[in-house]
């Protein structure tokens, strides 16, 4: 097993910025394709971003162009830089991991507040 904790959210203003680090307790992103989703209220969790483990990376139309998904060198951090923010963008942040035939494994969220 792998445990994930997510860090890194916060309230901000529309516009502007945060990015959110899932640190993950050995180094996996190398060979394990991490994924970012969120929650809002009242809504079901939805995909937000996704990098294999080959750098490719996938991102929500909701998000596209705002958002940048990035891993550190020791492959135990993946960041999800977060620019021009938006009141619709208001969720719990999840960081999961992919483990194939053993199912993912999730961190415990961290909250994003953007006030208009």
């Amino acid at each position: 097993q792998v445990q994930l904790v997510e860090s890194g959210g916060g309230l901000v203003q529309a516009g502007g910025s945060l990015r959110l680090s899932c640190v993950a307790s050995r180094s996996i992103f190398s060979v394990n394709t991490m994924d970012w989703y969120r929650q809002a209220p009242g809504k079901e969790r939805e995909f937000v971003a996704t990098r294999a483990p080959s750098g490719i990376t996938y991102y929500a139309d909701s998000v596209k162009g705002r958002f940048t998904i990035s891993r550190n060198n020791a492959e135990t951090t993946v960041y999800l830089q977060m620019n021009s923010l938006k009141p619709e963008d208001t969720a719990v942040y999840y960081c999961s991991v992919r483990l194939g035939a053993a199912g993912r494994n999730w961190g415990q969220g961290t909250q994003v507040t953007v006030s208009s």
